[in-house]
């Protein structure tokens, strides 16, 4: 289950609404929705809740390049909204590296067989024989036939990832964020002093 809120801050406070992440597939989607939410180019930000597993922040100051916080990089690598927010900067790697992970997997030959290969005019027992031996080699090689299920997750560290301070000048220190789990926003909005406007629409 998601939850998805967007908090704007304004000369009178902070404006709260929850927020529809159906049209949202990219970073640059999430950031014009918090662009669009802007008041004279002020902070929004953008809270993105799966619950039990892990919540992310996107912080948007003006035309500023966004800022972005996840508590659980892993879990969140397994979440088509977390995905949006685990951008290759953030991650470390070289733009494009996860497209080439997912280029390569589909050049493995996934039932084990090999080019040039007897066909059906091979005995039986024989097929039977380089079918066994292909099994044992793939269980040897890999115990765990779940264990590349992911190849985009097994790249992500897991824990916390991002900016720590992102929310700093706002009265949520590094130390305060780490230690956020469930329900954060919560205790974000206490900070901000918008608990108020967030209950209106929670």
């Amino acid at each position: 289950m998601y939850f998805a809120a967007l908090l704007a801050r304004t000369e009178d406070g902070w404006e709260a609404s929850d927020t529809e992440l159906d049209d949202v597939e990219t970073l640059s989607d999430l950031t014009d929705l918090a662009q669009e939410a802007s008041v004279d180019e002020d902070t929004v930000l953008v809270y993105i809740e799966q619950e039990d597993a892990w919540f992310g922040i996107l912080r948007v100051d003006g035309e500023e390049d966004p800022r972005i916080y996840v508590s659980d990089a892993s879990a969140a690598a397994r979440s088509s909204y977390g995905e949006i927010l685990l951008t290759d900067e953030l991650l470390g790697r070289e733009p494009g590296a996860e497209d080439e992970i997912a280029a390569l997997e589909e050049l493995v030959d996934l039932d084990g067989t090999e080019d040039g290969e007897p066909d059906g005019s091979a005995s039986s027992s024989a097929t039977t024989t380089d079918r066994t031996t292909t099994r044992d080699a793939d269980t040897d090689s890999d115990p765990d036939p779940d264990s590349h299920s992911d190849p985009a997750s097994d790249s992500v560290p897991a824990g916390p990832i991002g900016e720590l301070g992102i929310l700093a000048d706002f009265g949520v220190s590094e130390k305060d964020l780490l230690t956020l789990r469930t329900d954060a926003l919560t205790e974000i909005a206490d900070a901000l002093g918008a608990s108020e406007v967030l209950e209106a629409v929670r």
